[in-house]
């Protein structure tokens, strides 16, 4: 019998002894011991905390898989902003995204460095197909796992990363440190996986990288461990002392610290040293164990990183040059038609089911009658497809020369597939997003009432076209508005994704969004995919969604025009430019029908579409009624309270376009309501300001046409900060 001194001194052993051979298994893929030895040392290991429990750690090698079932997954914010990288696919692309970079060093760093070009290194490294995590150490010990989510806001998955056993659970020196990388499994294991599913009639996994992310989605840590998944870490977001002067020096601290870096990397002196490295890999990729999408090409130097900083969505020091996404052959059986939130009927090609970039495909759109004219696709033709950005599948063309003449052409329907309601055909100008309606009265050929902010553009004209099913109680229009109304940027109930909410309306429990505050867990247990637990945790989520800011009320509504940024617009001004003061649900209901539509337009930003838009809305009886039922079933809306530092911009209206340097465009449009004044999504001629960036869209030439005062970055910081 071991004393307690004896027991800490054998558990340190065992503890270090332990991960040393994880290290050498795991990380380095050199074992030094069999399994058998390994797992003998764990359960001696496991024994002696089980005895003195008091001796347990947090970065004890037992403690893996120690983690108890969660009921659901907690969201986290990201200390850094985790960014997504933009695609390049062919080379020339990349001698652009290099000509731009060196533009901006020579501006910025000009005073420093004569020639950035001579200066630049690149530091290619593959690029892996998994998910991305998130992993925070605390003075040496792993604290906290998180998915990338919308990249501020992501989930705690620590107790699953921690059964990954190429993460250190503690690492080599006692920092604070935040590391970026991919959570992966192996494909030899994605196959004995799927073949356990098929046998238990479970779908099986398309790829290595869906698996991994079901994996580390299970609620239980046990589950993940089984999947044996692995990881490779490739970046840092921070460290406590001094930051690698290298990209390459970065991967060797990562390696050093504990960390599983993937070997194939390299520095590279110019992009055609890239091109020769990216090249290597485009046959070899799918010799590896996991899933390789591209190579992901970053400046080595981190003074030009911070030199050139970020865009609002990606770092301008890194791209992702993307592999040209897999080509397959499949024949259309048939062209079915989906029904959309707006009533858009949007024709769909059912394909002979086809393996392409590492998924089965069998469904891809075609977006409207003048594309599928455009192509020429009929039914029964033998079609190319690839995967538009390796994601979503896409028809190329029609091999018109393998028709046999029993080859069918398509005809939009005449009447809704869903409900059997009148359709019409709808056409408008390309540019009429940004126009006000004297404009596009000469632009219009047909009815051009209630079209959609997104719309398909077809190719060489100026016109778009759609097709919209008429019957507001359409059960598929109805479905898309309730999905809309609990989405993330509306109500946000968890637990109730499309499928739940086409069962419950099946069950006839819920026909509109107001039905759903209604439920009871009684109501759902009796239905398939729910039991007790279950129907508790959403009646809860719906509970908890009940209170609700008014910003993402009024876009939960679904109201045609009215997005984030005009619902922000709205609660802002409505009392200052229209003197209606609503504090709750119950003054929505009274005061916003008795608002015209010229009274919504004197909101800047507010265009007509919006405003009469909201305005019918707020006006149709049955819409009240939804309103007062959710008002008796104890939805409560909240008015935020504008956090405004002075009224320096009361009253103006900012659009901003194109790529700001010092700051991202939340920071910039933050900035701006923080002044008292507002932003727009469109430009129109109530717009004050137009903030150009680098490479601006068409909100440019809108601005110049309308003879809206356009701002660089330089007069636009001025402007704030005088």
């Amino acid at each position: 019998m071991k004393s307690k001194i004896e027991a800490k001194q054998r558990i340190e052993k065992l503890r270090k002894e332990i991960d040393k051979f994880r290290y050498e298994y795991h990380v380095l893929d050199k074992p030094e011991v069999s399994d058998e030895i390994y797992d003998s040392l764990m359960r001696e290991l496991r024994d002696l905390e089980e005895k003195y429990p008091e001796l347990k750690s947090p970065d004890s090698p037992s403690q893996r898989i120690g983690g108890k079932p969660l009921a659901k997954f907690e969201k986290v914010r990201h200390a850094h902003r985790q960014w997504s990288l933009d695609d390049a696919f062919d080379f020339s692309e990349l001698q652009k995204w290099e000509e731009k970079i060196i533009r901006m060093l020579e501006k910025n760093l000009k005073s420093q460095i004569s020639n950035p070009k001579s200066q630049l290194e690149y530091c290619a490294e593959i690029k892996i197909d998994g998910l991305k995590v998130i992993l925070t150490y605390k003075k040496g010990l792993l604290v906290q796992a998180a998915t990338r989510g919308d990249g501020v806001i992501g989930e705690n998955v620590t107790e699953q990363v921690k059964t990954i056993q190429s993460v250190p659970l503690r690492i080599e020196r006692p920092v604070n440190l935040t590391v970026v990388g991919e959570a992966w499994m192996k494909k030899s294991d994605l196959g004995k996986l799927n073949k356990e599913r098929e046998k238990e009639n479970q779908p099986p996994f398309a790829n290595s990288r869906n698996a991994a992310a079901g994996a580390i989605r299970q609620l239980d840590p046990k589950i993940t461990a089984k999947r044996k998944l692995s990881s490779y870490v490739y970046d840092m977001d921070d460290i406590e002392g001094e930051f690698p002067e290298t990209q390459m020096k970065e991967l060797e601290m990562l390696k050093k610290l504990g960390f599983k870096v993937n070997e194939h990397h390299k520095l590279c002196k110019n992009l055609e040293e890239v091109e020769k490295f990216f090249r290597s890999w485009e046959h070899k990729r799918n010799k590896q164990e996991y899933g390789i999408d591209g190579v992901v090409v970053k400046i080595n130097q981190k003074k030009l990183q911070d030199a050139l900083g970020y865009t609002g969505k990606s770092p301008r020091w890194a791209i992702a040059y993307k592999f040209i996404p897999e080509k397959v052959t499949t024949v259309v059986e048939d062209i079915k038609v989906q029904v959309g939130r707006t009533g858009a009927l949007t024709p769909v090609a059912h394909l002979k089911p086809v393996q392409v970039a590492g998924s089965t495909v069998s469904r891809a759109t075609l977006h409207n009658e003048d594309e599928i004219k455009r192509l020429d696709i009929r039914i029964g033709d033998t079609v190319v497809i690839h995967k538009a950005g390796d994601v979503i599948p896409e028809v190329v063309e029609a091999l018109k020369n393998l028709r046999t003449g029993k080859e069918r052409k398509f005809h939009m329907p005449t009447r809704c597939p869903i409900c059997g309601g009148g359709v019409k055909k709808e056409i408008i100008h390309k540019n009429t997003k940004t126009q006000n309606s004297k404009q596009n009265t000469k632009h219009k050929t047909q009815n051009t009432k209630n079209i959609p902010n997104t719309r398909y553009q077809i190719p060489d004209t100026n016109l778009s076209a759609a097709h919209y099913c008429q019957n507001k109680k359409c059960f598929a229009i109805e479905k898309e508005n309730i999905i809309h109304f609990v989405s993330r940027k509306g109500f946000d109930i968890e637990g109730l994704g499309e499928k739940i909410v086409e069962q419950l309306m099946n069950e006839g429990l819920v026909s509109n969004f107001a039905d759903i505050f209604e439920l009871k867990s009684g109501d759902l247990e009796p239905l398939e995919r729910f039991a007790e637990k279950s129907a508790d945790n959403l009646v809860k989520a719906i509970e908890k969604a009940k209170r609700i800011e008014f910003p993402k009320f009024l876009f939960a509504l679904g109201i045609r025009h009215v997005g984030e940024e005009t619902a922000i617009l709205v609660i802002r001004n409505l009392k200052l430019v229209i003197g209606i003061k609503i504090k709750d649900l119950n003054d929505i209901i009274k005061y916003l029908p008795k608002i015209s539509v010229k009274d919504w337009m004197r909101i800047k930003g507010v265009g007509d579409k919006a405003a009469e838009s909201m305005h019918q809305w707020f006006n149709e009886k049955e819409n009240i009624k939804l309103l007062e039922k959710m008002k008796d079933s104890g939805v409560n809306v909240e008015i935020p309270k504008l956090q405004i530092t002075n009224y320096k911009l009361r009253g103006q209206n900012f659009v901003l376009t194109g790529e700001l340097e010092s700051m991202t465009r939340d920071e910039a449009k933050e900035k701006i309501r923080l002044l008292g004044g507002d932003i727009s999504s469109s430009v129109s001629k109530q717009t004050d300001y137009v903030v150009v960036g680098k490479n601006p869209g068409s909100k440019y030439d809108k601005a110049r046409t309308l003879g809206v005062k356009i701002i660089n970055e330089r007069e636009f910081k001025r402007l704030i900060t005088e």
